[in-house]
């Protein structure tokens, strides 16, 4: 958008918004959703992700492709693409309409929260779910926000502290039913995720209640293995 300004009569260019798009998504829902949030759509060939946000890589899902991925075993290539790069998420699409345990996947239920639990703790990348594509378009748009006005404050000079606390608190949430409240609540009471993963089921339920019966996935067997044979 271009206004004159009034006493000057020099033309001011506002500049829209970019977000950076793997060309297989030029299809996709979200796409049609970021330009009616008034987005600039900038397609290229990503090797890694399939959405670039200011510094941050997103690879997205649906939680079709997620769990089909999974069985293939094309997810753990892109997890290890996505692994050394600084800014990275796993975004899971469509939790509203689907559910990531269902029967007709022929995958346990196990199998998939061993392989999210790896995701979050061995390969270290959080995890974001959304309803649908306006949601996650929604969401990218957060994103974008966020880190303009991180920069705007010039939060950099003090960033690899921070970037530690917003790690392990993203690696929480990544968890069903732990948002950023909840991350937040174990974090101050424990200090450290190898803390909170090894404390009883009790002492996390004096700080979050019944939402802390999802830890009790971290001694649970991987079982992937024995469904494929």
């Amino acid at each position: 958008m271009a206004f004159f300004e009034i006493f000057s009569n020099k033309k001011i260019i506002e500049e829209k918004p970019k977000i950076i798009v793997d060309i297989r998504e030029k299809n996709s829902l979200v796409v049609s959703e970021l330009m009616r949030e008034k987005f600039e759509i900038d397609f290229q060939t990503l090797k890694v992700g399939d959405y670039i946000v200011k510094n941050t890589i997103v690879e997205r899902k649906t939680v079709q492709d997620f769990v089909s991925s999974m069985i293939n075993k094309r997810l753990i290539q892109q997890l290890n693409d996505l692994k050394p790069l600084t800014n990275k998420l796993l975004l899971i699409e469509g939790i509203e309409e689907y559910d990531l345990y269902h029967e007709e996947s022929k995958v346990h239920e196990n199998a998939i929260r061993g392989f999210l639990l790896s995701i979050l703790l061995n390969y270290q990348i959080p995890i974001i779910y959304t309803k649908n594509s306006s949601d996650t378009a929604k969401f990218l748009k957060v994103l974008w926000k966020k880190q303009e006005k991180d920069k705007e404050l010039g939060i950099n000079a003090k960033r690899k502290s921070r970037d530690v606390d917003e790690q392990m608190q993203f690696i929480l949430e990544g968890f069903p039913g732990i948002g950023p409240k909840n991350a937040k609540k174990l974090l101050r009471e424990f200090k450290t995720l190898k803390n909170i993963l090894n404390q009883p089921i009790e002492n996390l339920e004096k700080i979050i209640g019944k939402k802390a019966e999802i830890f009790k996935i971290v001694n649970k067997n991987y079982s992937l293995e024995d469904e494929e044979k």
